[in-house]
């Protein structure tokens, strides 16, 4: 008996010391991150002090403009323009590694919380029709969404450094310009204000943007159907690409975690179609007419090998891949399916099903 359990619970102990490994892994990544913040914020300190002190000399030479050789000037304004670079780079990396630093910790508390599930249930053998046990693939099915979900919160970390969190450094300096430029050239300093103003409202909406693809707030207050149309019509006028929709049904809500499946499974489909199939067209129906929601994407794109996405060969790199295979596997937890039909030559047609309750 004691033979056959440790056979039985080999994936889950496989799996846990699986979790063990990486959270030591994220472990050591935080404590060399830890240092390099440090570090890169004693050197940040240090060049905020150094604009500063020239800052100071700088307002020296303005009130003795008239007195101040050339070349002095010169030079020390070279100075400046170096010392606000260096400050700006290296703010920039401080700011790479603490989005880092956030990134690991995050995937750190979910591997924590995963490891405890998986250290308190106890595996029961599946045994199938001619009596032999079956070894269970959902604890790998786990590790493939966690690790989904970790890829996704990079991706958002790289977006947030290089887009709103570059401009608001970008802002920072601009700022410091007007600032310096109020007392000696206030028309130029009223044309820095208004670049500003204007780059701001840019990053404004695409900050709007980037919140709406995280996580709409309307999906919570009016529905998936709304939302989805929201999106479709955001993303025709922001890609040159033609989307059609087709609803079918009349408008009603479902459980939440229904509406973002679906919402998701549309939202992932339609990028992934963009950004790996090229794809000039775009087909999209989805019909919530009956106890079962069903979903339809079709694309003009490049196609790609179907039969590969639910092989279960787990060396596949390819991305759009590797997304069908996380969506099916979410779709069946919940009693739906995902299935794929795709060639090089025909597109890509994506199906989804999932009950519309419980």
């Amino acid at each position: 008996m004691d033979r056959e359990f440790r056979s039985d619970t080999r994936p889950r102990d496989e799996l846990v010391e699986l979790l063990m490994q990486e959270l030591k892994r994220n472990r050591d990544k935080l404590n060399e991150l830890k240092v390099q913040i440090d570090q890169t914020q004693l050197v940040v300190d240090r060049e905020q002090q150094r604009n500063a002190d020239i800052a100071t000399e700088l307002r020296t030479i303005q009130d003795n403009i008239e007195t101040v050789p050339r070349q002095d000037i010169r030079v020390k304004y070279d100075e400046a323009l170096d010392a606000r670079f260096r400050l700006t780079t290296m703010r920039g990396q401080l700011e790479k590694f603490q989005a880092t630093r956030e990134n690991l910790e995050s995937e750190q508390a979910l591997l924590s919380q995963l490891l405890n599930t998986m250290q308190g249930i106890d595996v029961l053998p599946t045994v199938n029709e001619t009596g032999t046990q079956v070894t269970s693939a959902g604890s790998f099915n786990i590790v493939r969404i966690i690790q989904a979900q970790e890829e996704e919160r990079q991706r958002l970390a790289r977006q947030m450094h290089d887009g709103p969190a570059q401009s608001l450094t970008n802002f920072i300096l601009q700022t410091e310009i007007c600032q310096r430029l109020f007392d000696r050239n206030p028309a130029r300093a009223a044309e820095e204000l208004n670049t500003l103003k204007e780059v701001a409202s840019t990053t404004f909406q695409k900050v709007r943007d980037f919140i709406f693809d995280l996580r709409p707030m309307m999906l919570d207050d009016l529905g998936v159907v709304p939302t989805v149309r929201r999106y479709v019509d955001s993303f025709r006028e922001k890609n040159d690409i033609e989307v059609k929709l087709d609803i079918i049904g009349e408008e009603r809500r479902l459980e939440t975690h229904r509406e973002v499946m679906i919402f998701r499974g549309i939202q992932e489909q339609m990028v992934v179609a963009r950004d790996y199939g090229n794809a000039a067209k775009l087909d999209i129906r989805l019909d919530i007419s009956g106890e079962r929601v069903k979903i339809a994407i079709e694309d003009d794109g490049r196609g790609f090998d179907a039969e590969a996405a639910f092989s279960g060969d787990e060396t596949i790199h390819d991305p759009r891949i590797q997304s069908l295979v996380t969506l099916r596997e979410k779709f069946e937890l919940v009693g739906g399916n995902v299935s794929v039909f795709s060639s090089e030559t025909e597109g890509t047609q994506v199906r989804m099903e999932l009950p519309a309750d419980d």
